[in-house]
């Protein structure tokens, strides 16, 4: 434990038995009566409990501002953007109601914002020119079992014309050669043409491999009697000749069990001094629930997701190139669970945690490990603790991020389960042969955590829930700031606000974090009574903000180049003992990997501070981010913007 938590653990006990002393002096009625909510209100109002534990405040908006905010991503204007698209709604999605919103924390504003799609559970990433990359989102909600009407489910089209590829269009239909049961498509479907093989010693041809295509179809009528049981061959009706030949279905079974949601290959960047959405090229897959990760070359990677048709994208990876705007397939295929926590390494490989959303099998992708995506080789990295319960757990870079120590927080088991981790596991890339092991552990088994690196180099860790979407009234309500150095959670001021699903936190630049959204599956411990979304927001203030002073931080250059520096001016020059540059949040479903916190070496001369940025790429990517100084308290300045060309 370092010094300064110590002290602050020693006055917190202090000022806990002060308390306790004055009210056993009181009566008991009386006691009852003030020491509940009011004399808590007191209590953490008091400047020296701020000074220790910081301090959360709700802001409540205006409620014709109010929305199921999805996705939150600071913007390099020192907005935010909050994302709902339909909000986990169903009304919304079917009336075309999709919400952004931008939010100025300085002066209180909000402002509504067109949006052009369903960008419900959609993928994001800063990108280099100040930009924010959105790709997927929502084409159709999720149906439960019961209230499925029509059989249907996946059927996978062959073409064993190796000459040509062959379209169907939306509405074709589809006949079982055993069951006599026909089925419609509900878009149109694209088969690749065959491959022909051909013997690698002799040459001699040996077969057509047949193009597939995936395409979700349904019964023509309503009711059971239209299911099917097992796997069929099915005919394609409107075809003849060859192509009829050539072209046929395969579907296991179609039933009325549950569909899965949809996601769509729209693409777009948000511009945040126009603020409006800028069409881009879609993408060559639909995704909902993907990862969008910048590599070594300034591309973005799209990873995982449900497709068109509800089923999970079968490993079929893309990147995005920022100069032209347009999506190209990786050569190799590699399968993840849906939004996989996926961070660029400094040697230019990708490190995959584990951490996930959920969707995908609970055998295929989810062991953590170091990916060469240009080879597609992936190294396994051992030592995981609670490695079936890593759905729904957070990972962060821990600061400084030359150190590349990466920390996994809580988790819970695939699907609906119960079972939720109070683990934190590390592990250090730079070792020889890394390894995870524990880290301190949380009081309870956590899932959806939030984790917010400061400026000061501790991160902020809070909310979530002990069970599946806060069921049984499980959200936890606390907040740990974890210490790096020694490897220690302190204890500070508790959330007013529970977080579960659908929620997220990002670092503003004046220091402070806002924490965003939350989607309860029940609003009571019995599990009786529907849950409403958390549309409010809250704002952590942390104890740094509540010292003396605080250095202050201006002019320089807006623009400066990897291995290059730049001068700024600080009258609290002389006590300055850290300087870090740190990359804007994009947050959403526990999954954040943009954000990351770079030490700047610099030198100090009167007024002046001279600060350097690292020649690494992998290390410093392209884009905009927030410079904070920090005093030899460790209270940090507000940033100044900066641009990494």
């Amino acid at each position: 434990m370092n010094d300064r938590a110590g002290r602050r653990r020693a006055r917190r006990l202090a000022i806990g038995t002060a308390v306790v002393l004055a009210l056993a002096g009181m009566n008991g009625p009386w006691l009852y009566r003030f020491g509940t909510a009011k004399y808590h209100q007191y209590q953490i109002n008091k400047p020296e409990y701020k000074a220790e534990n910081g301090k959360w405040e709700i802001v409540d908006f205006p409620e014709k501002y109010r929305q199921n905010t999805i996705h939150a991503a600071l913007l390099r204007t020192g907005k935010v953007l909050l994302v709902a698209g339909s909000g986990n709604n169903q009304d919304n999605f079917d009336a075309k109601r999709f919400d952004t919103r931008i939010w100025d924390p300085v002066k209180g504003t909000i402002k509504k914002v067109p949006t052009p799609k369903d960008l419900f559970c959609t993928g994001h990433t800063q990108l280099a020119n100040g930009n924010l990359l959105i790709a997927g989102g929502t084409k159709r909600y999720e149906k439960l079992k019961g209230d499925v009407t029509k059989a249907g489910g996946l059927m996978i089209v062959h073409n064993e014309n190796p000459d040509q590829p062959i379209t169907l269009p939306a509405g074709t239909k589809f006949t079982g050669k055993e069951n006599g049961k026909t089925f419609v498509s509900r878009d149109p479907v694209v088969v690749e043409r065959a491959t022909k093989v051909f013997d690698k010693q002799t040459g001699k041809f040996l077969r057509n491999d047949p193009g597939l295509g995936r395409i979700y179809v349904e019964a023509q009528k309503s009711g059971a009697k239209y299911e099917t049981g097992t796997q069929d061959n099915y005919r394609i009706q409107g075809l003849t000749g060859t192509d009829a030949r050539n072209t046929y279905g395969i579907a296991q079974k179609l039933a009325l069990d549950k569909k899965d949601f949809q996601g769509i290959r729209d693409a777009f960047e948000f511009d945040p001094v126009a603020e409006k959405y800028i069409k881009v090229d879609p993408m060559k897959e639909a995704r909902w629930y993907p990862t969008l990760t910048t590599l070594s070359d300034g591309k973005v990677l799209s990873v995982s997701g449900l497709d068109d048709i509800g089923q999970l994208v079968p490993g079929k990876n893309e990147v995005f190139d920022p100069k032209t705007r347009k999506w190209t397939y990786l050569s190799k295929v590699r399968q993840f669970p849906t939004y996989p926590a996926l961070f660029l390494m400094q040697n230019g490989k990708v490190f995959y945690s584990g951490s996930n959303a959920g969707y995908g099998p609970d055998n295929v992708g989810r062991e953590p490990g170091i990916w060469d995506v240009d080879s597609n080789k992936f190294t396994k990295i051992p030592g995981l603790s609670d490695a079936n319960e890593m759905e729904t757990s957070g990972t962060v870079l821990l600061p400084p991020a030359q150190d590349e120590k990466f920390m996994v927080i809580g988790g819970g088991g695939v699907g609906e389960s119960k079972l939720s981790s109070n683990r934190t596991r590390i592990v250090d890339m730079k070792a020889d042969s890394p390894k995870f092991v524990d880290g301190p552990t949380l009081e309870k088994g956590t899932r959806y955590p939030q984790a917010s690196i400061l400026p000061d180099d501790t991160v902020l860790v809070s909310g979530g829930s002990e069970d599946y979407r806060g069921r049984g009234d499980s959200n936890i309500l606390q907040a740990r700031l974890y210490h790096p150095d020694t490897n220690t959670f302190e204890s500070v001021a508790d959330p007013l606000v529970g977080r579960n699903y659908h929620s997220g936190s990002l670092l503003l630049p004046d220091g402070r974090v806002m924490f965003f959204g939350s989607d309860s599956l029940y609003g009571d411990k019995a599990n009786t009574k529907p849950g409403t979304f958390e549309q409010r927001i809250e704002i952590y203030t942390p104890p740094y903000l509540y010292r003396d002073s605080r250095p202050s931080l201006s002019g320089g250059p807006q623009t400066i180049a990897r291995g290059a520096s730049g001068t700024f001016t600080s009258p609290q020059a002389s006590v300055i003992k850290k300087v870090r540059l740190i990359r804007p949040s994009a947050s959403t479903h526990v999954t954040d990997v943009d954000q990351r916190s770079v030490e700047l070496k610099f030198t100090v001369s009167g007024d002046k501070v001279k600060v350097t940025v690292p020649r690494n790429k992998n290390l410093v990517q392209s884009g905009w981010y927030m410079l904070f100084v920090d005093d030899d308290q460790g209270t940090p300045s507000k940033a100044q913007w900066v641009r990494v060309p």
